[in-house]
């Protein structure tokens, strides 16, 4: 047996007491307190191939913890078109979404377009052969509740399209132009103003099936001096219609140079915009009760007006290449969206442009261009 001398002894002792103080705060370290929270690493696949670009961002997690969350509105990518441009954009005025509009400036290619504030082309629908010659005077784009698209080929009917681009509803009337409007008890009210003689109706409201079930004639009303000799692309050129809460319609008479509000028997019981306006387009009733409309004297205006006709805001298009200016909707953000002929705008209250979409190519050249070929109406879609 091996017996150990005492030093010996001894030092292991002095040892085995050092081990035990490394192992006591090696363990001490290793215990739960107050960190600083490190940046995640990022997980790596070298083998892995890159995700496909989506044209989407990806939102980022933000902890609840977090002071100020801002939340970025995801954009939708499209298609670039060299044949438009955006060369404006100030993003933190604008508002939010896509814009929907007809696109006729190449007539061989009409098409229903949706674009982001980038101008690419998200969404569209092209015009079949037999639809290609339908699109003017007046082209109405409009985006239903439902998601479908209601749109006017003047001189040949109404069409419903949905997203997947089939037809879902139509109603065939070679007396259509301009403006239609779907109403919520479903059926359409829809205008009449191509080359309109007294004996049409200028507005008529239809059901789902296709029947009349109620109408309006200018003729009951204006078949007198000084309205009764006039003609200009036809008597009166009705260009908007829509039914007001109250139940009668506001009606856009172009040739008359007024707005007309008439009540459901027909009568026209309030006239708007007398010796003000010129060859208006598409006027809109606002929340407050004025209304927006587009104004063609010279130079080419957008105005609002209170319920006594009262000029509470202006825009002019000073550029006579992007006359006529005919559409004007105003924006939840509180901007105005504008539609010339070769450009949409968004501007703010303060008349700041912000948004600015346009053709490449400029301004058209010739009148009759500008008024068959130009952007006739826009809206912008909220996402």
């Amino acid at each position: 047996m091996w017996h150990l001398h005492p030093l010996c002894m001894k030092c292991m002792g002095i040892l085995l007491g050092v081990a035990c103080i490394l192992l006591l705060l090696t363990a001490g370290c290793s215990q739960p307190g107050p960190q600083t929270p490190a940046a995640l690493p990022v997980q790596t696949n070298p083998g892995a191939t890159p995700p496909a670009d989506t044209g989407q961002t990806t939102p980022t997690v933000i902890p609840a913890s977090s002071p100020a969350v801002v939340v970025t509105a995801v954009q939708p990518r499209g298609v670039t078109d060299p044949d438009f441009l955006v060369d404006i954009s100030v993003p933190e005025k604008i508002q939010t979404g896509t814009t929907l509009l007809g696109d006729n400036h190449n007539l061989d290619h009409p098409r229903i377009i949706e674009v982001n504030r980038l101008g690419e082309i998200v969404w569209e629908y092209p015009l079949s052969d037999d639809l290609k010659q339908f699109t003017n005077p007046g082209w109405d784009v409009e985006l239903l509740p439902n998601g479908n698209i209601l749109t006017v080929l003047p001189r040949k009917g109404v069409y419903e399209i949905n997203r997947d681009k089939q037809i879902v509803w139509k109603y065939s009337d070679p007396k259509v132009s301009h403006d239609a409007d779907r109403l919520p008890n479903g059926n359409t009210l829809v205008v009449y103003g191509a080359y309109d003689t007294k004996d049409d109706a200028q507005v008529k409201e239809v059901s789902p099936q296709g029947t009349v079930v109620w109408s309006w004639y200018a003729k009951n009303s204006f078949d007198k001096p000084p309205f009764a000799t006039i003609s200009d692309e036809g008597w009166t050129h009705t260009n908007a219609v829509s039914r007001l809460t109250s139940g009668n319609t506001l009606i856009s008479t172009r040739n008359f140079n007024m707005i007309v509000e008439v009540d459901q028997q027909g009568n026209v019981v309030r006239r708007i915009g007398e010796g003000l306006l010129v060859a208006q387009h598409d006027p809109l009733v606002l929340p407050n009760g004025n209304i927006l409309v587009a104004n063609h004297i010279q130079p080419n205006e957008i105005i609002e007006l209170d319920p006594s006709g009262n000029v509470t805001w202006r825009y002019p298009i000073l550029g006579r290449g992007s006359w006529p200016v005919r559409d004007a909707n105003r924006l939840e953000n509180g901007n105005t969206l504008i539609t010339a002929s070769d450009r949409i705008i968004e501007v703010t209250p303060d008349r700041q442009i912000v948004w600015q979409f346009r053709l490449a190519q400029g301004p058209f050249t010739e009148k009759t261009a500008s008024a068959s070929r130009g952007f006739y109406k826009a809206e912008r879609i909220s996402r």
